[in-house]
This record gives C-alpha cells, sequence and structure tokens, in this order.
C-alpha cells in the first residue's frame, strides 16, 4: 500500500516500501522536499504525466569511490586527453541531453520539464553538480547528480561519442577519492556501471553507509574549484 503524500514535508520508513521499491507517491519537487527524500534514502522517478513516485528500492545499487574499475584501454583513453573534463560548466547542457538523448529499449524519459527546473534551482542553491565531458569545444557526454555530506547521488548520464560519459564518471570518482566521499548511489542496477565496479547491497546496509556519509561536510557551490588534475 503506497503512502499518498500532502503538502506537510513528510516521508513514511523506507522498509515501508513494496517489492519494486516504490514508497510514496505525489508531493512536489521543492528543494526542501527533494534534500529530505536524498538524506532519507529516497529518490523521484516517475514518466511524464504521471504522478511524482519516489523509490527506495531493496536492494541499493551503489559504488565505494575506491572500488572503481577501470580498464587498460579505458586509462589509454584518459591518458590520451580524447576529452576534456569540467565540473559544473554546462548543468543545464547536461541534463537536457540527459533528457533527449535515446536509450535501448527506453520508450520515453523519466527527466521531464519539471526534474530539470527543480534539479536546475538545486544547482542554483548548490546542491547538485554536473561533469561535462567535451571534444573539440562540443559537449559530448557528462553526468549529473547531488552531492551530500561525503555521498554523490548520481541522477543520469548521457554519451554522444563512445566512451564520452565513462570518461566523465571516472574522473568525478577519482575527484571523489580524493575528497574523502564514502558512496556513490546508483539507484539501480545497470551493467555498464557494474563493469566500473558498482554492486547490489541490502537497503538496511544502504542505509548504515549512508548515516555514516551524511556526517561530513557538504561541498555547497560551485565543484570547478575542488576539481583536481588526475594522473592516469
Amino acid at each position: 500500500m503506497f503512502y499518498f503524500l500532502n503538502e506537510k514535508l513528510y516521508f513514511p520508513p523506507v522498509n515501508r516500501a513494496d517489492r519494486q521499491g516504490i514508497l510514496a507517491i505525489g508531493g512536489d519537487l521543492s528543494p526542501e522536499r527533494l534534500l529530505l527524500a536524498y538524506q532519507s534514502g529516497i529518490f523521484p522517478w516517475f514518466n511524464e504525466n504521471d504522478p511524482i513516485i519516489w523509490w527506495s528500492p531493496d536492494p541499493r545499487f551503489i559504488m565505494y569511490p575506491q572500488a572503481i574499475k577501470i580498464s587498460k584501454s579505458m586509462k589509454q583513453i584518459l591518458r590520451s586527453k580524447k576529452f576534456h573534463i569540467t565540473f559544473d560548466q554546462d548543468f543545464l547542457g547536461v541534463i537536457t541531453n540527459c533528457q533527449s538523448i535515446r536509450r535501448k529499449g527506453q520508450a520515453g524519459t523519466w527527466i521531464t520539464e519539471e526534474m530539470i527546473e527543480a534539479y536546475l534551482n538545486l544547482h542554483h542553491l548548490g546542491f547538485t553538480h554536473s561533469i561535462e565531458a567535451w571534444q573539440e569545444g562540443e559537449l559530448v557526454g557528462g553526468l549529473y547528480g547531488i552531492s551530500l555530506g561525503k555521498a554523490f547521488f548520481g541522477e543520469s548520464m548521457f554519451a554522444k561519442v563512445s566512451n564520452a560519459s565513462k570518461a566523465a564518471y571516472i574522473t568525478l570518482v577519482k575527484n571523489l577519492q580524493a575528497l574523502d566521499f564514502q558512496l556513490i548511489d546508483c539507484q539501480v542496477y545497470t551493467e555498464h556501471l557494474a563493469s566500473l565496479g558498482a554492486e547490489n547491497v541490502p537497503r538496511k546496509e544502504f542505509m548504515r553507509l549512508l548515516a555514516k556519509a551524511l556526517e561530513g561536510e557538504t561541498l555547497e557551490g560551485s565543484w570547478q574549484k575542488y576539481m583536481q588534475a588526475i594522473e592516469w
């Protein structure tokens, strides 16, 4: 049985989610509610013209930053500087590309105009961040997500050129290592991220890891100043 949200800023305990991981329906995408959701191990995911659906799946797909796997061929690509990677240079460009890119087995997009506005608001507040991959001045890949404490919550990625999003993601993870991040929330299983070292953990373990990560300081504002040169 789903919990129907109203204007009250509240979420039920995550162990009330159904087998699919659906916890609640309704509410809004205000900055306050979104931040509460992520702090509580919950995220929104819904199709256009549907009500807002809030999820907390069990198991949860995560990555420990120190556990990332980088293939030899990918290291060669990174060393070649085929892509120029930046942080927080074009958040709107990244999220709109994530919205519009066609994905195998997916008819539409869950990144609605309402979602774009909500995450853009969080970006202006300093909580959401984009990582861009450029090639000859063109945005060819990237990803975006939310940062709270020492946890990064990945939302979506795109690539117009092979390995562009992977290069952006790996560069992000190496920087998160340097910043002592403890957890990357990947939400639900994908082969792409599993190949890079992400894994499923029980939701109870995820909540324990999240609580510990949230004890750290949130790095608000532009992440341009935190980006470090990585030796591949």
